[in-house]
């Protein structure tokens, strides 16, 4: 997948796996508290959240927090 900032490669990713969408997204469109996004080992919170500019060598890592005991 392809994109140059987070978002839009998030949006190309649930365009070809859109059943994706309702585990990743609310009702309000804002991304789950439970679903991380890294670049490079950093969270996007760090760095600019979905705006963050990706580059074609840029390491990007989708993960569902666990929970439990």
């Amino acid at each position: 997948m392809r994109g140059d900032s987070v978002a839009a490669l998030l949006e190309n990713t649930l365009q070809r796996y859109p059943g994706l969408r309702p585990h990743l997204f609310d009702s309000k469109g804002t991304l789950r508290r439970h679903f991380n996004i890294f670049v490079n080992g950093i969270h996007i919170r760090e760095l600019a959240g979905m705006e963050t500019k990706l580059k074609d060598d840029d390491k990007v890592i989708f993960m569902a927090s666990a929970a439990g005991g």
